[in-house]
């Protein structure tokens, strides 16, 4: 099998970052990664190559820089055939949560995906909260954000679920999708057209490998129904793979998403909730604290019901996390580079003693 690599997203702005390289290795987009295996995608077909020393060393300052399932690359073919994946191309966008843990450094969930599409299911009820993390996310990343509200089919109204999600989904697209039966389909395959690809986020059981079978009309993705009886899904996928679509284009699957950790977030939660920024803007005083200050638009739309209290709470609780994970990365940083130069007088105290 053969791969049109231009079907796959590659463009001029590829072009212009591999030619500034100088080499002749091979371009590839990555399909899955696996213990630092990567199955890339090339012109000539699939193969798997291992991760070269160049690589593996900007990761060791970055982990978000290992090659992501969506990631452009270059491949060498050695004279023994052994194959290494040499360089990571520049990414055009990079869906990146914060991990668990104390370091809480960036996990790249979604490389260079045109869409990114947060899937929700409708049933038993949407987690708007979840939603408004995914899109502050996806905002940030560069990518074009959309909402796919799944499992469209076992509730009675969706276009009313689909009107109370578009309130806290500002400037995103919001469609109602079974795909079961096919419903909104027809509008979703666009997304995934020649050249472009589509990302799909969501928790576990949303329903969103089902949707890349309905996509790619074939069973290319692994499914299980959900528990019955908590309506909440098993972990089917469990890596990210990128999927080509026949007739174009390509559909990013990932892994069930828990927690959804902000990272340096800020402009995507400006974005996430343009409403609430936009009263911001309105009130009195430039640097309102939107507390008992004359003139305040946030509380007066507050009181009046035109922006419900559950969104303006979500907006102060995931403005909090940004600053708090600002700050952190800052004393981080502080301390990394503390760190270099207490290792760089070391090294020069040696030297002078060897003179």
């Amino acid at each position: 099998m053969t791969f049109d690599l231009t079907s796959l997203g590659w463009d001029a702005f590829y072009d212009r970052a591999l030619s500034t390289l100088d080499t002749t290795d091979r371009p590839g987009r990555v399909a899955r990664v696996d213990r630092g295996v990567c199955t890339v995608l090339v012109a000539e077909g699939l193969v798997r190559g291992s991760l070269a020393g160049a690589v593996l060393s900007v990761a060791a300052a970055d982990p978000a820089a290992l090659p992501c399932a969506g990631d452009w690359v270059t491949v060498r073919t050695w004279p023994d055939q052994r194959i290494t994946v040499e360089q990571v191309l520049p990414r055009r966008s990079a869906v990146v949560r914060r991990t668990a843990g104390r370091d809480s450094t960036g996990q790249v969930l979604a490389a260079n995906v045109d869409v990114a599409a947060v899937v929700e299911p409708m049933h038993p009820t949407p987690d708007i909260g979840r939603i408004e993390r995914f899109l502050a996310l996806i905002w940030e990343s560069g990518a074009e954000p959309v909402v796919l509200l799944t499992k469209c089919d076992a509730v009675a109204d969706p276009a009313a679920v689909v009107q109370l999600v578009a309130g806290s989904a500002p400037g995103a697209r919001v469609l109602a999708v079974s795909a079961q039966r096919g419903d909104g389909l027809a509008e979703v395959r666009p997304y995934v057209a020649v050249g472009r690809t589509l990302g799909l986020l969501g928790p576990s059981g949303a329903g969103k490998s089902t949707l890349v079978n309905a996509l790619a009309q074939a069973e290319v993705m692994g499914t299980q129904s959900i528990r019955r009886v908590d309506g909440k899904g098993r972990h089917t996928t469990t890596y990210r793979a990128l999927i080509p679509i026949a007739g174009g284009g390509a559909v990013l699957d990932t892994p069930g998403v828990r927690a959804v950790g902000l990272l340096d977030a800020a402009g995507g939660l400006d974005e996430a909730f343009a409403d609430v920024a936009q009263l911001a803007t309105e009130c009195r005083f430039a640097d309102c604290g939107h507390g008992n200050e004359p003139g305040c638009a946030v509380r007066a739309a507050l009181a009046s019901g035109d922006l419900p209290v559950r969104r303006w709470e979500s907006w102060q609780r995931l403005q909090r996390e940004a600053a708090y994970e600002m700050r952190r990365r800052d004393v981080r940083l502080a301390a990394a580079e503390r760190a270099k130069w207490k290792r760089v007088s070391k090294e020069n105290r040696e030297r002078y003693r060897q003179r």
